[in-house]
């Protein structure tokens, strides 16, 4: 689980409260201007997204907490066991390796290459199916980063109110209201206060969050491609695995290559030779 996310909000607000101090917490409530940003925001991204999406954002929420739920040097483990079965009993023998595969692309993917598609078939189905993945990723990704942009605009929007409200009860006629100047610029910005931290508290932050979700399953679902084209090639399982380590760091990379050749199977030592 991570909740790296909440912890930077609850955070962010404890010191923005520490910053205003406890005492002077009332004068930064104010329901018009919350109704004009939070109220406004909403429905500027409510016009902006289809139902379909909107509805799935409980669950982008629980993307947020799921924690890394990819582990690239386990599938390339994965992988270099399917290239040492492929190897040793031919490409058929992976259709029954597949049905133990939970991830569906990892599992299509492998039944791909089992019913003998040309290579570039496969490459091409797989890639295009990563893509249409990535842009329905991209829209989750792109209404966090729209609110993030809406909320400051309402909050200006908010402040404009309030400075015309403030202006047109103005009488420097001697009529009075010059008095309340201080309290009505006051509640003006607040709103821009409410815009502004709405979107760099919120906003953002769980749009960055689920872009760096979006890369870790772009980069699982490459290496698999990468991966099953290697082993549809007959590609050898020890360059296969430094093959698909590369996009690794390289102090991860060292470590689980030497890893391997300590744990190195008499199977694979012999489809090396």
């Amino acid at each position: 689980m991570d909740i790296t996310t909440l912890l930077g909000i609850i955070i962010g607000i404890f010191l923005i409260i520490s910053g205003i101090k406890m005492e002077n917490i009332g004068n930064f409530w104010d329901i018009p201007s919350i109704q004009i940003v939070v109220g406004g925001t909403l429905a500027a991204v409510v016009a902006s997204y289809p139902l379909s999406i909107l509805m799935d954002i409980p669950r982008h929420i629980m993307v947020l907490f799921r924690g890394k739920k990819y582990n690239i040097p386990r599938l390339v483990d994965q992988l270099v066991d399917l290239a040492m079965v492929a190897r040793q009993s031919g490409l058929l023998a992976l259709e029954e390796k597949a049905e133990e595969i939970k991830d569906p692309f990892f599992k299509q993917s492998v039944l791909m290459i089992v019913d003998a598609n040309d290579p570039d078939k496969v490459r091409f189905l797989l890639e295009r199916e990563l893509e249409t993945m990535m842009i329905r990723h991209d829209e989750v990704a792109g209404l966090y980063e729209k609110a993030s942009a809406y909320a400051p605009a309402f909050g200006m929007i908010g402040t404009l109110v309030g400075l015309i409200n403030m202006l047109k009860g103005l009488n420097l006629d001697g009529g009075g209201g010059a008095s309340n100047l201080g309290e009505d610029m006051s509640i003006a910005l607040i709103t821009t206060f409410y815009g502004s931290a709405l979107s760099n508290l919120l906003f953002h932050p769980i749009a960055k969050k689920l872009r760096i979700r979006q890369d870790e399953e772009e980069l699982y679902c490459s290496t698999i491609i990468e991966g099953i084209i290697a082993i549809q090639s007959g590609e050898n399982p020890k360059y296969l695995r430094e093959h698909l380590l590369a996009s690794l760091k390289q102090s991860q990379q060292k470590k689980l290559l030497s890893k391997a050749e300590k744990n190195k199977p008499q199977a694979e030592v012999n489809s090396n030779e």
